[in-house]
């Protein structure tokens, strides 16, 4: 592992405990863009605030060199009560930071504060602290912004805590490393009546009923098994009927997940498919709408090396994991890697004996004993990219 000062986890921990006391939903993140800026200009480090509304970029700048590099973390909390009751818990009512944000930030503040007092490159670094990742429009807001237009950066670099993976393990593949995340919803229009006399109309609740089956069949039959996974899930059924009546509207809801853009469009394609036929088959008529938050987060081959040898150089290399399986959450980043090449990697949040609680959960926390590995590894990858 890189030698970080030993006295910089004592200042990361209070730094991480603060921005847990205080989390702030997308958009919205005005005291801990302020934080992180106050701390930035106390190390010397130029800051541009207002990148995407609350987002902010630092620039650190050694050397002659022209090459950059990008690393990007994110900064926004969930609306959840938080069930902890740590001295650190949330103060604001229904918010809470339950995807480890607080400690996202937080190792990058680190590494910055090295690398300006003891980094050893040629080149610029972009501290890149990204607002409203959890509703997937806080990496566009950026990049909309002018991100990558304002500034030259080469390439950009992501990193997420993950519990469940060992305290002290890296887990990385290249191309696709987590899913893309699409909700679609159907609205299905029949002809309503009474329970006891069905043969008058058209029930559009046995319609939406054999739709639901049906997606099913996307995945088994139109998707490849050895290249195209997939996962296609109805989480709605609403109806206007009541007990006696026969419903004229349907409407379904659901989420689909996959990896590679041409699956996503075989799903789009497959699932009105779907339904203009089974609603065509029962004369009824239909509208459908598909909606993708999140792309799927492919890594470039050339970055994910780089990744994964700085992870080598933290952690050893019978600690990291270089061709992980992919995961089917998601991950708005995802758009920055749609723009410049660059890599997302995982970091063990640790087990269940420790950091090994869900993400999203009332009783989630980041694992401070993380906060200098992620550190650590920002900064080995930053002196390995941009090696003098």
């Amino acid at each position: 592992m890189h030698k970080l000062n030993p006295a910089l986890e004592a200042e990361m921990i209070e730094w991480r405990h603060d921005l847990h006391r205080y989390p702030e939903f997308g958009f919205e993140e005005n005291r801990t863009s302020d934080f992180i800026a106050s701390r930035l200009q106390d190390f010397g480090i130029e800051v541009v605030r207002h990148i995407g509304q609350t987002g902010l970029v630092g620039i650190l700048k050694k050397g002659n060199s022209e090459r950059s590099i990008g690393l990007r973390a994110d900064m926004d909390a969930l609306k959840v009560n938080e069930q902890n009751t740590f001295d650190y818990k949330s103060c604001n009512d229904g918010l809470m930071h339950a995807c480890g944000h607080d400690g996202h930030s937080t190792m990058l503040l680190g590494a910055a504060k090295h690398l300006i007092e003891q980094g050893n490159f040629d080149g610029t670094v972009y501290f890149i602290f990204q607002p409203a990742e959890e509703h997937g429009k806080g990496a566009l807001s950026m990049i909309e912004d002018g991100l990558f237009e304002k500034w030259q950066i080469d390439s950009v670099f992501g990193l997420h805590n993950l519990p469940g993976l060992p305290e002290g393990e890296f887990a990385i593949r290249p191309a696709s490393i987590m899913a893309s995340e699409s909700g679609f919803e159907i609205r299905v229009t029949g002809k309503g009546g009474h329970a006891a006399m069905p043969h008058m109309g058209v029930d559009a609740l046995l319609v939406g009923s054999q739709i639901v089956v049906a997606l099913q069949s996307i995945v088994s039959r139109n998707l490849s098994a050895l290249h195209e996974t997939a996962v296609v899930s109805v989480t709605e059924f609403i109806t206007d009927g009541t007990v006696n009546v026969i419903p004229t509207k349907v409407t379904l809801k659901g989420d689909c997940r996959c990896f590679t853009d041409e699956a996503l469009e075989k799903l789009n394609r497959s699932m009105e498919r779907i339904v203009s036929g089974i609603c065509a088959a029962a004369g009824a008529t239909y509208e459908f709408d598909f909606v993708t938050t999140f792309p799927s987060t492919i890594n470039h081959p050339v970055e994910t090396q780089h990744a994964i040898q700085a992870a080598i150089d933290t952690l050893g290399a019978d600690q990291v994991n270089g061709s992980c399986d992919p995961y089917t959450i998601s991950e708005d980043f995802a758009n920055m890697l749609r723009v410049r090449p660059g890599c997302y990697g995982l970091l063990g949040n640790g087990g269940d004996a420790g950091g090994g609680c869900a993400l999203h959960n009332p009783n989630y926390d980041f694992n401070d004993r993380i906060l200098m590995t992620g550190a650590s590894y920002w900064v080995n990858l930053v002196e390995n990219k941009l090696s003098i």
